[in-house]
């Protein structure tokens, strides 16, 4: 009984919580409820961290050169894409990069910032891609904490992003991600052509830099709605997770920064696919 009236309540929040959802969303793909992106997550976990691994154990690894090639690359313009999108349904044409609010509008450049939050979404369902490769090519080690705790989080928080902030400054930290996997895949793209393209990899080692100067512009930008006076931002718990994982994730790079490079602990020459120069 206990249980049956918490589950009702359960319920009841969900309903009430879900009717503030953005009705331009209705009927879109995976926006039905936060379920699916669930499922699809908890799949994932569990395949990279315990089926994958076990079904690969006395496999040899795949070669996976051509196809990791292919996806780096068509991440590498989706990216681009994406952040043209960005800058065109708001960055570009109109922010202030202080306090942007919400356009819940049907106006052509509210539908286009809708649109491309997301594909944006979505895209975090193909990197995923990223660490089933490490798995596929046993290159375990590189299945870290860190890795799967990020590629899980991005399309599970941005499923609530989407579905009721699509657009305001709660995408400016999409917009820099998108930014530096145009750099970072192309990186990994060029790593799986084959060493005989390692000698245009020479900026190997500003890609930590990059990705920490990433969550230094998120994590001040974000932290400026808690100095400005009367913003009216419609969903302030937003900015305070945002500025919490672009914070955790600083942290978390200044500690391999810092391992990596000033204690010259330096980890294995393997790029994040799992393209080792030793191969």
């Amino acid at each position: 009984m206990a249980f049956s009236n918490l589950t009702s309540k359960a319920v009841l929040l969900y309903d009430e919580w879900i009717k503030d959802a953005d009705p331009r969303l209705e009927g879109w793909p995976l926006m039905s409820s936060p379920f699916p992106t669930t499922f699809i997550i908890g799949t994932y976990i569990y395949f990279v961290t315990s089926l994958g691994p076990k079904l690969m154990e006395n496999k040899k690894p795949f070669e996976l050169r051509q196809i990791m090639a292919f996806y780096n690359f068509s991440v590498v313009i989706l990216s681009l894409y994406m952040t043209y999108e960005f800058l065109m349904s708001g960055w570009a044409t109109g922010y202030s990069f202080r306090c942007d609010i919400v356009d819940y509008s049907r106006s052509p450049t509210a539908l286009r910032m809708v649109r491309t939050c997301w594909l944006y979404y979505f895209s975090k369902f193909i990197e995923l891609l990223d660490t089933i490769f490490f798995v596929l090519r046993k290159k375990n080690n590189q299945v870290t904490f860190l890795h799967v705790f990020h590629h899980s989080i991005m399309p599970w928080t941005w499923w609530f992003g989407v579905k009721f902030a699509a657009g305001g400054l709660g995408t400016f930290h999409a917009l820099l991600n998108c930014i530096v996997h145009v750099v970072m895949y192309t990186y990994y793209g060029i790593c799986s052509l084959g060493p005989a393209y390692y000698k245009y990899l020479w900026w190997k080692k500003y890609m930590t830099t990059i990705q920490l100067v990433q969550f230094i512009m998120i994590t001040v930008h974000i932290g400026q709605i808690y100095i400005m006076d009367d913003c009216p931002y419609q969903y302030p718990i937003f900015m305070f997770i945002i500025w919490l994982y672009g914070s955790m994730f600083l942290v978390l790079f200044l500690h391999f920064w810092y391992h990596a490079y000033t204690k010259g602990q330096r980890l294995p020459k393997t790029t994040r696919n799992g393209i080792s120069k030793d191969q």
